[in-house]
């Protein structure tokens, strides 16, 4: 309740970053879609999330739209724990990152160097990505 000649103003409540993501078993593929802002929170919970699923399986292939994001906050020393413990996915499984501009594309290729992964590739379109991924 507010006392007269009191503006009551009122705070917008946070939008939440967390990404979206779709497991389809009979494709062996997880499709995340990440938006706004990207933290190394976000992507520990996404990790912690594909791990609990039981109809996840670590060799399942990976699209990831980068496309919405509009800041990556990741550190050196977090691209480096995301590539060697947090990333549930195996080191054959096929990842296809979907970018929109440099920062993102330097993103991706980091944590593929970081991954030392060969069925990995950055792409421009998720059509393009799909295609490779073979859906």
């Amino acid at each position: 309740m507010t006392t007269p000649g009191t503006i009551r103003r009122h705070q917008p409540l946070p939008i939440p970053s967390l990404p979206h993501y779709v497991l389809d078993p009979g494709k062996r593929l997880v499709s995340v879609k990440f938006q706004r802002k990207v933290t190394v929170h976000d992507i520990e919970k996404y990790a912690a999330s594909l791990r609990a699923d039981p109809r996840f399986k670590p060799e399942f292939s990976e699209i990831v739209d980068l496309t919405e994001v509009a800041e990556i906050d990741l550190q050196p020393d977090e691209f480096i724990r995301l590539a060697d413990k947090i990333d549930p996915f195996s080191e054959n499984a096929r990842r296809a990152f979907v970018v929109r501009d440099e920062i993102q594309h330097h993103a991706a290729r980091m944590h593929k160097i970081l991954r030392s992964q060969r069925s990995f590739s950055i792409f421009r379109s998720i059509d393009a990505a799909k295609r490779w991924i073979g859906t």
